[in-house]
């Protein structure tokens, strides 16, 4: 805590010290909360300020005749994202918000935000480009910080979910010489004298320590320059990806349903509060449980094909080609949890799956299409492990065998059978929160139009 901040708490009476979303555990006793104004209303001589901390909210209640003057003048004159220190003694109230109210008795005026230029953001509407250029701002308001701590929840349950059955998280680079699925949609970087690009996926490094380690998992940024203006597409997301020696399509297929089940579960345990701030169908949630649907790609193209027959898709999808945004929303409308499409053509696949023995023209690989309509959060593989048939694909699909000489080694030295697959963070955050767009479940989202803030 800084010397301003201690400075300003020292004229507050000494009492504990405590957040609005731990508030319940000091019911009748006087506590300081340091926050921001959210909203006040007034009725005569009694005023109700709406303070938020960071954890949730709560509304104070101020009478005339039960505080100093200044203290009912300082609360009567705040303005909306004025920050304060604020005492008082918590009640219960099922009729408030979180289920308590806080009787205020003295309070410290950081910064009142002057009415000559008043806080940007009101309960009024703003259109979306107004919302992104003050996203530094709007993070502020309850629907968007809810949306981060759900961000963030999920984010701790994935770790926890991977460290708690012995996978050890490694780090790959995020600069590398190559990519991992050709440079078309890749930011090139200058790297002194050579040319390097921001990472599209640690698959490749983690796939090397995965036969150092066994199970392995890494989680950091990656980098697509794809000119898509959709609803479901960054150009700087989050990624956690797992990588397991000795792992068949099977075993990532189970995994990835546990894994997916235990981030919901974790979210309904503990942000339901948030999951209802936002908005959120909680029935609909508490519906992932294991198993999940399974289409292999032929089955899920005779799904489409019928769909189109019938009005339901425009278009009329063609074996041989890969699932677009339209193709993985009509899908995952159809089921209440996540549908997992395995078994892709090989030629619409990176060049690192595993063929299927029973059926060489297919890549033993999977999607996870959440349900709703929310289309793929998880892409995944069984990996070559063949040193002549990766070499072979990587000429086939033109990519640098210099560039790629170190993954190699990995099927020189030691060979086995391995699988992975990775989660967009955002993605995730979208499905289970609920969201319309994307550009809402990270701080500060880069799409192809957007830089700023």
């Amino acid at each position: 805590m800084n010397q301003a901040h201690t400075k300003s708490m020292s004229t507050v009476t000494q009492t504990v010290v405590t957040t609005v979303g731990e508030i319940g555990q000091h019911e009748g006793r006087t506590v300081t909360i340091c926050g921001w104004l959210y909203n006040l209303r007034t009725s005569g001589k009694l005023l109700f300020p709406i303070f938020r901390d960071g954890s949730g909210m709560i509304q104070g209640v101020v009478l005339k005749n039960a505080v100093p003057a200044a203290v009912f003048d300082a609360v009567k004159g705040l303005t909306q994202e004025s920050s304060v220190i604020v005492e008082g003694k918590v009640r219960a109230d099922k009729r408030a918000p979180g289920g308590y109210e806080l009787d205020v008795s003295n309070v410290q005026v950081l910064q009142r935000v002057p009415e000559t230029d008043p806080y940007p953001i009101t309960p009024k509407e703003h259109g979306t480009d107004f919302l992104m250029d003050h996203r530094h701002l709007w993070v502020r308001s309850p629907r968007q910080a809810a949306i981060l701590r759900m961000r963030a929840e999920i984010i701790r349950a994935a770790r926890d979910f991977f460290d708690q059955r012995g996978f050890t998280l490694t780090d790959p680079p995020i600069l590398t010489p190559a990519a991992c699925e050709g440079t078309t949609t890749l930011f090139p970087v200058n790297y002194f004298d050579e040319q390097a690009y921001l990472t599209q996926s640690g698959q490749l490094y983690i796939e090397a320590t995965a036969m150092a380690l066994g199970k392995v998992y890494s989680f950091g940024p990656t980098f697509r320059a794809e000119k898509s203006k959709t609803r479901r597409h960054l150009t700087e997301f989050w990624m956690i990806e797992p990588e397991v020696a000795y792992a068949t399509l099977e075993d990532i297929m189970e995994l990835a349903e546990s894994f997916i089940t235990a981030i919901v579960k974790r979210c309904l345990e503990h942000r339901c509060s948030d999951l209802e701030m936002i908005g959120r169908d909680l029935a609909k949630l508490a519906r992932i449980e294991p198993p999940f649907p399974r289409l292999s790609y032929d089955q899920a193209v005779t799904m489409l094909q019928q769909a189109h027959a019938k009005g339901a898709l425009e278009h009329r999808f063609e074996w041989g080609g890969d699932l677009g945004s339209p193709d993985e929303t009509y899908l995952s409308s159809q089921f209440d949890k996540p549908v997992m499409v395995h078994r892709y053509p090989a030629a619409v696949k990176a060049f690192y799956m595993e063929p299927d023995p029973a059926r060489p023209e297919l890549a033993l690989c999977l999607d996870v299409l959440a349900p709703e309509g929310y289309g793929e959060i998880i892409g995944g593989s069984q990996r070559t492990a063949s040193y002549d048939l990766l070499i072979q694909r990587i000429h086939e699909h033109r990519l640098p065998e210099e560039a790629f000489r170190w993954y190699l080694d990995l099927r020189k030295y030691g060979s086995v059978p391995h699988a992975g697959f990775g989660m967009g963070i955002e993605r995730a955050v979208a499905w289970i929160c609920g969201l319309e767009h994307v550009r809402e479940t990270i701080p500060f989202p880069r799409m192809l139009y957007r830089l700023y803030p």
